[in-house]
């Protein structure tokens, strides 16, 4: 509330405007004041001892009503002037409740005030907490780091090392593959062999039954043709007279044909025999490296056994170590992730602290504004009330005065006193929320 201009007149001077000229001064939230000086009420009869009693005299002029010139709207103005009164208690102890809550506000705002300005220390002494946190976290970063590094150099000689047993895997493969095409080949040619071997063995067979049918058949014409000698005489006559010897003769031809037969039989049973004996050391030759084919074959399914055994047990190494880097990554990761959430959060504190209490030291002089303006307005309705109450001091005194001057006056033979009536006109123009309001 702003006070923009104050006007007063008088429409007649009145010997205490001295004593009202300072309520004038005072913007009381007042819209209108008309005042009028009350005559004073005063009783006819009095007692008066001393003298006797005289002829009475009656002034008829004195009987006639008195020309007082009360101003007919007074009453309403005094009401006005109380219903004005009723709301300026009402809005003077409203201001004094806003006041008392101000003042409270005030004092938890200080206290506030207090408490963050003590803790503000606090936060100063935790930023180099989080900052050796923060180099913990980064130190072990960087220890995550190395070890991955390191890791990846084992992985790397690692993978070298599958690639190698890889390679070496293959060239055994390759060689299973080659001594295995070589025992099917052998295979084939140890069964040809065998079939041979059966087939020679047959003919072996049948040239044996036809050895000893040819040698039956000779021993038996052997003995035909010698009972046909002994049992046949031949008569020969030669012209030189000689004698034939033909059991020698005989001899002779079975001897050969002994002979004959004997060496066949020999160079059959040689041929035979070496060709058994060509296809006994074959067959042993086939089956030794039929053997060694075989013990080569475990020997390298031993070896496969023992490189898959490895290069499985190198694969779980190789899993193993990834899924330790993974969970290395992913912890190094969920550690920076956390401590730069934690310094965002820590810096969102300290932003919401900064603007609350930025926005607490507004509020706080804000608060200090409204109180000084509450002062002011208190400090305002109570001169406005000192104004009132020495008017109505002095109105009583007035008063007093008056009727004083007409008992004495009556007294003195009851002489007519007269006094226009004062009348006080107080104009106030104020402007409120930028809006003009005029009374009269």
């Amino acid at each position: 509330m702003s006070l923009r201009s104050k006007r007063i007149s008088s429409s007649c001077s009145v010997r205490s405007s001295g004593k009202l000229g300072g309520y004038g001064g005072y913007s009381s939230g007042f819209s209108t004041m008309s005042l009028g000086a009350l005559s004073p009420s005063f009783s006819t009869s009095s007692t008066y001892l001393g003298a006797p009693i005289a002829n009475i005299s009656v002034n008829k002029s004195l009987l006639a009503p008195l020309n007082l010139e009360i101003d007919p709207n007074l009453q309403m103005v005094r009401t006005q002037e109380k219903d004005q009164m009723k709301s300026l208690n009402n809005r003077f102890a409203s201001f004094i409740d806003k006041v008392r809550f101000l003042e409270q506000q005030n004092k938890m705002l200080e206290t506030k005030f207090e408490v963050l300005q003590s803790q503000t220390p606090g936060r100063s002494n935790i930023e180099p907490m989080f900052e050796a946190y923060m180099a913990n976290l980064r130190r072990q970063l960087d220890v995550v780091n190395n070890d991955k590094i390191k890791l990846d150099g084992e992985l790397r000689n690692m993978q070298g090392l599958v690639e190698d047993f890889k390679h070496k895997y293959e060239d055994e493969i390759n060689k299973r593959n080659n001594l295995e095409n070589d025992f099917v080949i052998l295979k084939k040619d140890v069964d040809s062999a065998y079939l041979v071997k059966a087939d020679l063995e047959d003919k072996v067979g049948a040239l044996t039954d036809e050895i000893n049918f040819l040698k039956t058949i000779y021993d038996e014409e052997l003995r035909e043709m010698q009972a046909s000698i002994t049992e046949t005489s031949v008569t020969v006559q030669m012209d030189n007279s000689r004698n034939l010897n033909m059991d020698q003769i005989v001899a002779e031809v079975k001897f050969q044909y002994e002979e004959i037969a004997v060496k066949s039989r020999e160079e059959a049973e040689a041929w035979y025999k070496s060709k058994y004996d060509q296809m006994a050391s074959q067959a042993t030759q086939y089956g030794n490296e039929l053997r060694n084919t075989k013990a080569e074959i475990g020997e390298l399914n031993r070896m496969i056994s023992r490189l898959q055994s490895e290069i499985e047990s190198i694969k779980a190494q190789r899993t193993n170590m990834e899924n330790q880097i993974a969970e290395a990554e992913e912890r190094g990761e969920l550690t920076v992730k956390d401590a730069k959430a934690r310094i965002r959060d820590l810096e969102d504190a300290l932003q919401r602290a900064k603007q609350d209490m930025a926005r607490q030291l507004r509020e706080y002089q804000e608060l200090m504004n409204v109180k000084l303006a509450l002062d002011i307005e208190i400090a305002t309705y109570r001169k406005l009330l000192e104004g009132e109450e020495d008017r109505i001091g002095q109105q009583a005194i007035g008063n007093i005065q008056s009727m004083s001057s007409y008992s004495s006056k009556g007294m003195n033979g009851y002489q007519q006193f007269s006094s226009p009536s004062p009348k006080l006109l107080i104009k106030t123009t104020e402007i409120r929320d930028t809006t003009r309001f005029t009374t009269h």
